[in-house]
């Protein structure tokens, strides 16, 4: 792939669509959902996080064959967590007691703690500038820029995700070609990276994300991507008209036929006993949007510990899903996640471009 001369500052050519698929780590987001998505007008990305770099090798190939346009995420490591300080250990150590009970529940055994994960980093990148795509994205941090500078030499454009104008401000200092900017009414993971340990909430100068966007947009001169409760045409209006060059849909596609998410995680979106979502660290030890569900009301004081607590829980969250129980599942949604639906993204995206 040839680097265009200059960075693209239109929708046309940064994406060609306004409607881009999240990456969806965990399954989620498929070389099946990137096709349904193409067909449908938009565009989509893979998810390299929980995975290994010749899983996520596979994957790009069999994208690939499909012959459309898509791009990757990757996970930043966070240095503070790898590994944890002797008090940050003293409470993962208390979290594995208190996750004793829920692994009787199924009788599967929890795992020592894993202190040293760092998600395959570097092999990753290396992996990617050995084999470029077209777009790598990173969430949970910035990636550097001698990795930014390296991946756009190999002729990949680099997106870097925040969530407040000052993670805008320092992403923007590494020379990514665009930024995601993600509200805090999101599903899954946060990407904040500037955040004090709190959970995230919604600030009363950026209520919606195209308040977020806007703020943004004011602050850096590089193309936005909008990420956040964007479930409909009206709310793809609304963050385009405030600065937006494209939206990134998660919620919405999860239901779809082509996700490869838990099918407990599906029907739970569509079940009218789930209402309301909330920020919780009880499931992998970083804050994420999900459905309230049992586990989360049982685990409100769940530590920080990312991704130490995703491995502890994982053999829960597996026998939860195979059991059909969706108490002890981390069920990530957004704050709109009651308009997502069932039936092909194709339609869903489709739908998202005629209300445009």
């Amino acid at each position: 792939m040839e680097r265009p001369e200059e960075k693209p500052n239109m929708p046309e050519s940064l994406f060609e669509t306004p409607v881009i698929a999240a990456p969806m780590a965990g399954g989620t987001s498929t070389p099946a959902l990137l096709q349904a998505v193409h067909v449908g007008g938009g565009m989509g990305f893979l998810a390299a996080g929980y995975k290994s770099p010749e899983a996520m090798t596979a994957e790009i190939a069999a994208a690939r064959a499909l012959k459309v346009p898509f791009g990757m995420n990757l996970f930043v490591p966070d240095p503070g967590q790898l590994p944890p300080g002797p008090v940050a250990r003293a409470r993962l150590e208390s979290y594995r007691t208190e996750l004793e009970s829920e692994a009787v529940r199924y009788g599967v055994t929890l795992p020592p703690l894993r202190l040293d994960d760092d998600d395959a980093w570097q092999d990753k990148i290396d992996a990617l500038l050995a084999d470029p795509v077209e777009y790598v994205s990173f969430a949970f941090g910035l990636p550097g820029k001698p990795a930014v500078q390296a991946l756009q030499k190999a002729g990949t454009l680099v997106i870097s995700s925040v969530t407040s104008v000052p993670e805008a401000l320092a992403a923007a200092e590494e020379g990514p070609d665009a930024i995601a900017v993600q509200h805090s009414s999101a599903g899954g993971h946060t990407a904040a990276f500037l955040s004090s340990g709190s959970a995230p909430t919604d600030s009363p100068a950026a209520r919606t994300t195209a308040e977020l966007v806007a703020q943004v947009r004011a602050a850096v001169e590089l193309p936005l991507i909008a990420a956040g409760a964007i479930m409909d045409g009206a709310a793809l209006r609304d963050v385009l008209a405030a600065g937006a060059s494209a939206a990134q849909i998660g919620t919405a596609l999860v239901r779809t036929h082509e996700s490869g998410a838990r099918k407990p995680h599906k029907d739970a979106l569509g079940d009218p006993s789930f209402t309301r979502t909330a920020m919780t660290r009880a499931f992998t030890g970083r804050w994420a949007r999900s459905l309230v569900n049992e586990f989360v009301v049982d685990h409100q004081n769940a530590p920080e510990g990312y991704p130490a607590i995703h491995h502890l829980t994982s053999p829960v969250r597996a026998a939860s899903s195979a059991a059909g129980d969706p108490h002890r599942l981390n069920l990530w949604a957004g704050t709109g996640w009651q308009q997502s639906r069932e039936g092909s993204a194709e339609d869903v995206v489709r739908e998202f471009l005629r209300g445009l």
